[in-house]
């Protein structure tokens, strides 16, 4: 659903264009990817020198959409809480 709703928005363009802005403009490269509802791409880019970052969502159309943006990305490695740990 969220990428129905982003695609209907004006923060679309085909993909090559959208990964060469964020790359020329704000520095950002490709930190994570994971499949969304219908088949969607979501991916999150980010500049680990600026700390700005863009969660963005690609349709099988090939169009990509804005979702969202902001500053302060940190990469974090958290462990899973232990098996049994009710806390």
């Amino acid at each position: 659903m969220a990428g129905q709703a982003a695609a209907q928005t004006a923060n679309c363009a085909p993909r090559e264009m959208v990964i060469e802005r964020l790359a020329t403009k704000y520095g950002e490269t490709r930190q994570s990817i994971g499949l969304g509802n219908n088949n969607a791409v979501v991916e999150v880019f980010a500049s680990e020198e600026t700390g700005t970052w863009t969660i963005t969502v690609t349709t099988a159309s090939g169009m990509t959409c804005l979702v969202a943006s902001g500053q302060a990305f940190e990469e974090l490695a958290e462990a899973l809480p232990p098996k049994g740990n009710d806390a």
